[in-house]
């Protein structure tokens, strides 16, 4: 078989990959991709968009179930999971179109296969056990991506227990869900079933719910889950599943070795995730692993030569912008471009689409205490919000970590309607690494939700108008 020669080689057409694949051909290198499943990844086809459209659904039945309060009378009421499912997988396969068309546009030539490293810039790419191209590359970038954690004895059956798959094309509504794990995608998942009426309980192990967020916003979150009739239990494990005919029976297991029973319809495992590092070839080369991921530099490059990694492969935060970000770095750095910068990972914004929504950037105010940083936090309610009050969302807070020395941004976090969208604002003054005077300074919009965001930063300074 004919070796086919390219500057680079993409495996995994990822957020990451497909965004490295289509920079590395903007800077004039002749690029190939391979891919084995479906262009755009796990974010694309089974994560992030068809989630966000799954909510759009239940945020949509949500509005209307409270349409008298805006002085809209609705009768007879009423929702269509399997429409809500055939809209969420039609809005994945147009993106997922939409990618192969850019790959096109941008000559990046596409393997449809599975791609495995065979030494010295050398690739096999397979398709069904058959052989279908073996390429070579100057340099290779491994952007093959994570799949969810299935423990032994909470295997997905398609039937009693769901991984996120499962539950993306749920064929019947659950009366009563267990959700194992409160990250985004726990939260999300949990968060959808019970805005159309499920009997929701979610289970964390760690102290409380979306750890890696600001414990003030954490509180908050769980305070409005609760009232909304969601059953959060923390500090506990889900330590055995037992399938009965037409339920299953949870042992939910408290700090103190109590174990309590319960009966649920369905049980959505969302407990972390695990790197696809498996027949990549990883073997026969000097690529290191940590605790599953690829280690790499600040510029991506693995210990092997020519070879790098981005994305979820390569470690923590998982999230499609931060693999998609790292895929640019990758190439440019390859490409010799000058003022490469590397990732700062406290630039990295993250967002959970629940009801209300959640988003931060930077240190929470006990990570800032912890590296010794003395701070001025200033806080802001959505209750303060003209804008916030006429779309009947008063819920919510923005709230914003200086260094008092310097003025310099160190984090916001923020938990609300909409903040999923103003997020960016903090994400670009930390970029840029702005300090409370510009943002005291910034002009914004009135009347806007983002106001609020103004007002933390007045807050954290005394200087507060509206509260």
């Amino acid at each position: 078989m004919t070796v086919k020669s390219f500057d680079i080689i993409v495996i995994g057409g990822g957020p990451g990959g497909y965004v490295a694949a289509i920079r590395a051909s903007q800077l004039g290198m002749n690029v190939a991709l391979v891919e084995a499943n479906h262009l755009g990844g796990i974010c694309l086809n089974w994560g992030c968009i068809p989630t966000k459209a799954l909510l759009r659904c239940s945020e949509l039945y949500h509005l209307a179930s409270h349409g008298d309060s805006f002085g809209i009378k609705i009768s007879g009421l009423e929702f269509d999971l399997k429409k809500m499912v055939e809209r969420s997988r039609g809005v994945a396969k147009q993106l997922s179109g939409g990618i192969g068309h850019l790959l096109k546009k941008n000559k990046v030539t596409v393997f449809d296969g599975w791609g495995k490293l065979k030494g010295k810039g050398g690739v096999s790419v397979e398709k069904d056990g058959k052989s279908i191209a073996e390429l070579s590359g100057k340099h290779i970038i491994l952007a093959t991506g994570a799949r969810a954690r299935i423990l032994p004895g909470f295997e997905p059956d398609g039937k009693f227990i769901w991984s996120y798959r499962e539950a993306l094309v749920a064929d019947s509504m659950p009366k009563k869900l267990l959700v194992m794990g409160s990250g985004a995608i726990g939260i999300e998942f949990a968060s959808f079933f019970k805005t159309l009426g499920a009997d929701v309980t979610v289970v964390e192990m760690m102290d409380r719910i979306v750890p890696v967020e600001d414990e003030e916003i954490s509180q908050l979150l769980a305070k409005s889950l609760k009232k909304q009739g969601m059953k959060i239990i923390t500090g506990s494990k889900v330590s055995k599943l037992e399938k009965g005919k037409d339920d299953v029976t949870a042992y939910i297991e408290d700090a103190k070795g109590t174990v309590t029973k319960e009966k649920f319809d369905r049980v959505i495992s969302a407990i972390g995730i695990i790197a696809n590092t498996e027949n990549l070839g990883l073997e026969q080369t000097k690529v290191k692993l940590d605790r599953g991921h690829i280690i790499t530099n600040e510029f991506l490059a693995t210990d092997e030569p020519g070879v790098y990694a981005i994305g979820d492969v390569a470690g923590a935060p998982w999230l499609a912008h931060k693999a998609s970000h790292e895929g640019v770095i990758c190439v440019e750095k390859i490409a010799g471009l000058n003022h490469v910068h590397p990732m700062i990972k406290t630039n990295i914004p993250g967002c959970t689409y629940c009801m209300p929504q959640v988003a931060s950037v930077g240190l929470t105010e006990k990570a800032a205490k912890e590296q010794g940083y003395k701070i001025k936090v200033g806080r802001f309610p959505f209750v303060g919000n003209g804008k916030a009050i006429a779309l009947g969302e008063p819920e919510g807070l923005v709230k914003t970590i200086f260094d008092e020395r310097t003025g310099e941004l160190l984090g916001a976090h923020m938990i609300g309607a909409e903040v999923t969208e103003m997020i960016q604002g903090y994400v670009v003054g930390k970029t840029l690494e702005t300090t409370e005077a510009e943002l005291m300074h910034t002009i914004f919009p009135h009347p806007t939700l983002s106001e609020m965001m103004h007002e933390s930063v007045l807050d954290a300074y005394g200087r507060a108008i509206h509260f």
